[in-house]
């Protein structure tokens, strides 16, 4: 919008009346949470739809993100918690392709029973303003519960060179960031946001190199999830991602596109889950009903079992003892002469 000629001028007029630089000090809390800007205050009375106030959870916090709705799983226990419909639409539409504007998965809080290492689990997830899957990584367990951990597979955000499916996520068409890095800036009302991994984590090394400071490390920085694979219910997850704001010939002493911030968000405070003491008990505690509920065929089939081979074996014995009384019955008697 600002690349119209008389905005363009007016914003330029603002710029100077208010002696705004290129260049802001903020703290981290009006970053995250939003203050009042009065550059943007101004062009508000222009264009309402402007809001005065920036901030990247602004007016997010206590908030939903829309509308879902669920399947109960009733008819097909794989379709448990899956989303069909998100603010009343069935698919997105900032994306160039049908398979990049699909909707699938569940919101990431639950799964379907039963889960395997062997499938691919599915996430929609509003930050990132599509869906993607995740594979099995490792097994372990929380607070006593077994539990698969599940990550993003590195094809998620890779290149299309690696994953041409993901050309759709390219806006406009062929203009790709990079592996590891989504351009997310159509949903966002055309603000120049990138995501990826905190670090830059499984993204290109141009990257990490041209930002000072990055030292991606799998355990600090990749998203997961704890699933326990009977209940399908998530015991710990963290959800870390980074936000780029990029930049691009803001002024005429601008002639490159860079990256003017980056911060990734602290899943300790924001963006993760732990299962709480007593919820984990009451879940051990159906855990074990249910495993005592499935043991019990097969401990009425070995109980059968065993006493099918002792009434076998007593007939056996019955009958030879039967046969030898028979035979003895049966022997000629010799009496002395």
């Amino acid at each position: 919008m600002t690349r119209s000629t008389a905005l363009q001028f007016a914003t330029e007029v603002l710029l100077l009346l208010y002696q705004e630089s290129l260049f802001t000090v903020r703290t981290v809390h009006e970053l995250l949470w939003g203050y009042k800007d009065r550059l943007l205050s101004a062009i508000h009375l222009l264009h309402p739809e402007i809001d005065p106030e920036f901030g990247f959870f602004n007016k997010m916090n206590g908030t939903d993100d829309g509308e879902y709705v669920f399947l109960s799983g009733e008819r097909n226990y794989l379709n448990f918690s899956r989303i069909v419909e998100w603010k009343g639409e069935e698919s997105l539409n900032w994306w160039t392709t049908k398979t990049c504007n699909m909707i699938n998965g569940t919101d990431g809080t639950s799964f379907h029973p039963l889960i395997s290492k062997d499938e691919n689990i599915y996430i929609f997830s509003s930050d990132f303003c599509r869906s993607f899957y995740m594979v099995y990584d490792s097994s372990g367990s929380v607070a006593g519960i077994p539990t698969y951990r599940f990550v993003p597979s590195p094809k998620v955000f890779a290149n299309t060179t690696v994953n041409p499916d993901n050309a759709g996520f390219c806006v406009p068409p062929g203009n790709c960031p990079g592996t590891g890095v989504l351009n997310v800036s159509i949903c966002k009302q055309g603000a120049p946001i990138f995501l990826s991994a905190p670090h830059f984590y499984q993204a290109d090394e141009k990257f990490i190199e041209d930002i000072e400071g990055m030292h991606p490390r799998k355990e600090y920085h990749e998203t997961f999830v704890d699933i326990n694979p009977l209940t399908g219910l998530v015991l710990r997850a963290a959800k870390r991602m980074q936000i780029n704001v990029h930049v691009r010939k803001l002024h005429e002493f601008v002639r490159t596109e860079i990256n003017l911030f980056s911060f990734h968000v602290n899943p300790s405070l924001l963006q993760s889950v732990l299962i709480d003491e007593r919820s984990a008990n009451k879940l051990k505690h159906v855990l074990l009903e249910a495993s005592v509920v499935t043991g019990i065929p097969f401990v009425i089939m070995t109980l059968g079992i065993v006493f099918g081979i002792v009434f076998i074996v007593l007939v056996c014995r019955s009958r030879g003892i039967s046969e030898e009384s028979t035979e003895d019955e049966r022997a000629p008697l010799i009496r002395p002469s």
